[in-house]
């Protein structure tokens, strides 16, 4: 798969999908953003700011921007689909990308959770669709803030399914490290050990990096890791390294002192400092929050397993709750969550 004259189609340009948009533009690869109209007009305005950890901060203006609304204009002459929306959309994009993509286009999917890419193969009989993994987190600029500023504020690279020859080639730009991995199964599920956090930054309101120096949360997450891990070891799955440490270490190294914490896990702590999870991101804008596909994943294989998971169903049970009441963040403390768990 040679670079030149390959078109890459951003299925869903929100702040995961711009940012990588953003990066292969840069990069001299010919991309169209599929956005809804807020980003869209956003775009098209004022064009599209990226930053990172790394210092990088680059401007891409409208008039160099391939933005589209209409999925038919934005996925019908593309290569390569990258498929960045919310897990609940993506049975809906399937259906888009079989009624208005190339049937040899390849599909990867870069999204939360362990079975999206089965969901999109399950709507794009015969087409090539491949597993991935984004492993930071990307923070987008407050409404009316322009140019729309997409800021990735932790680090790692992508990992994607083995595929054509030079998709990888492609795909691997400044910006956006991408590697390739032989068991995307353990990649995902290592991922969403760590995603079970997401839910406890969105219940707590708190920037990413001043929840995890707080020991109280991290036995949350280590017990809700400990309820997956035990799921997972009933079923033969191995989950893979993802943050540096293997899983089973985790819950112990989540379970340290603060102070020595600190120490042992920078690269874990490495974030930008107001950096929250795209769960708190839903929440705060009234939108359906992926925890059926991170917490709901641990529950449906400990049901399969008969291994007990209360934690992990309490913390998803509270962001339930606060998706109905459409009211953003709860601002819960740890005890709201534990005390809870006690008396259920």
């Amino acid at each position: 798969m040679a670079n030149e004259d390959k078109t890459i189609a951003i299925a869903g340009a929100g702040s995961i999908g711009c940012y990588a948009g953003a990066c292969l533009a840069l990069a001299g690869r010919q991309v169209v953003l599929l956005a809804r109209p807020r980003i869209d007009e956003a775009l098209r305005k004022a064009g599209l700011r990226v930053t990172d950890l790394a210092g990088r901060d680059r401007l891409i203006k409208a008039d160099a921007l391939s933005v589209a609304a209409d999925p038919a204009r934005g996925l019908s002459e593309a290569d390569v689909i990258l498929v960045t929306v919310k897990s609940g959309a993506t049975q809906d994009m399937a259906g888009l990308i079989a009624a208005h993509a190339r049937p040899d286009a390849v599909v990867v999917s870069l999204q939360n959770g362990v079975d999206n890419a089965d969901r999109l193969r399950a709507g794009l009989a015969g087409r090539l669709v491949l597993a991935g993994m984004v492993p930071f987190n990307v923070v987008q600029s407050p409404d009316g803030e322009l140019p729309l500023r997409m800021h990735r504020a932790s680090d790692g690279k992508v990992i994607i399914e083995d595929g054509p020859a030079g998709l990888v080639e492609l795909l691997d730009v400044a910006g956006l490290a991408v590697e390739t991995h032989g068991d995307m199964k353990a990649v995902l599920w290592g991922k969403l050990l760590l995603n079970l956090n997401n839910a406890l930054v969105a219940l707590s309101g708190l920037p990413l990096a001043a929840q995890l120096v707080d020991r109280r949360w991290r036995l949350i997450l280590a017990g809700q890791i400990d309820e997956a891990l035990a799921a997972l070891k009933a079923s033969g799955i191995e989950p893979a390294r993802i943050a540096g440490l293997r899983p089973a270490l985790l819950p112990k190294v989540l379970r340290l002192p603060d102070w020595l914490f600190k120490l042992v896990a920078r690269r874990m702590l490495a974030i930008d400092p107001e950096a929250r999870s795209s769960m708190w991101d839903d929440l705060q804008r009234g939108r359906p929050t992926e925890i059926g596909d991170l917490q709901g994943a641990v529950l449906g294989l400990a049901e399969k397993t008969g291994t007990p998971a209360l934690l992990v169903k309490r913390v998803a049970a509270l962001v339930r709750e606060a998706e109905q009441e459409k009211r953003g963040s709860p601002g819960l403390m740890p005890e709201a969550i534990t005390s809870g768990l006690r008396s259920g």
